[in-house]
């Protein structure tokens, strides 16, 4: 890295390598956030999974939640500063009420991933803004064709790229499950595919948690929130119904 030349102080400068330094070192802000934070869409719905914890002793785990409700059919995990993540989801929020009142319907999921991903995107143009240190996750449901509902996970990262996912993650150990996702679920893809139901993509993104962390988690250190076909609500699960997952998957081992 050309520290001598300055090349990292400045967000709309090119390296001569052609790098934008900054870009890089939010995308490293996410990464030692502390915990990690994973997706997985199913057949019939979809889920994300995440570490509830918090900084000190003293704070309530509570009151430290990744995860936001949007829109009744929207849900946002998010990974990175917490602060940022606040401000995210409020504009998130702000844009999806507006875009219900404009249209008479609520955002879909993509379009609301787009937009999120064009706000972050003008944030690496401009020398007086600074990049947001958050990687965020969308779930929803495609209902265009009423008979034919498709769960939808999106990822929008810090440099304003965004993308569709079968399955996602982002934090710490983003390298180590990524490799762990791509071996489970080829059972789940291509043309000869498994159905993969939401309460299985539940236990999956559990799992997932669990063998890469190398620990074994209780109900109150974990958030899951979900969003199935059949009720196109997204809505958090509870400690018990967590606990639930947990066994399932205790007896399934």
């Amino acid at each position: 890295m050309s520290r001598g030349s300055s090349y990292d102080r400045h967000l709309t400068i090119f390296s001569p390598e052609g790098r934008l330094y900054q870009i890089e070192y939010a995308f490293k802000a996410v990464k030692s956030c502390g915990y990690t934070t994973i997706g997985v869409c199913g057949t019939d719905g979809v889920a994300f999974v995440t570490q509830l914890k918090a900084p000190d002793k003293l704070i309530d785990p509570a009151s430290c939640s990744h995860i936001y409700s949007i829109s009744p059919s929207v849900g946002m995990l998010t990974t990175g500063f917490p602060a940022d993540a606040r401000s995210i989801a409020q504009k998130a929020r702000q844009e999806a009420a507006e875009f219900r009142f404009k249209f008479g319907y609520e955002m879909p999921c993509d379009v609301l991933a787009k937009w999120l991903a064009d706000n972050n995107q003008v944030y690496t143009q401009h020398a007086y803004m600074r990049v947001m240190a958050v990687e965020t996750m969308l779930i929803g449901i495609n209902d265009d064709d009423e008979d034919n509902k498709k769960p939808m996970l999106y990822k929008v990262d810090p440099a304003g790229y965004y993308a569709g996912y079968h399955a996602s993650c982002a934090g710490t150990k983003e390298i180590e499950c990524t490799n762990w996702l791509e071996k489970k679920m080829k059972a789940y893809l291509g043309e000869s595919k498994k159905p993969l139901s939401m309460d299985q993509a539940v236990r999956l993104g559990i799992s997932a948690l669990q063998s890469v962390l190398s620990e074994d988690f209780k109900a109150s250190q974990l958030e899951v929130g979900v969003i199935s076909c059949e009720s196109s609500t997204f809505r958090k699960l509870s400690e018990d119904e967590i606990d639930d997952h947990l066994v399932a998957i205790s007896e399934r081992d």
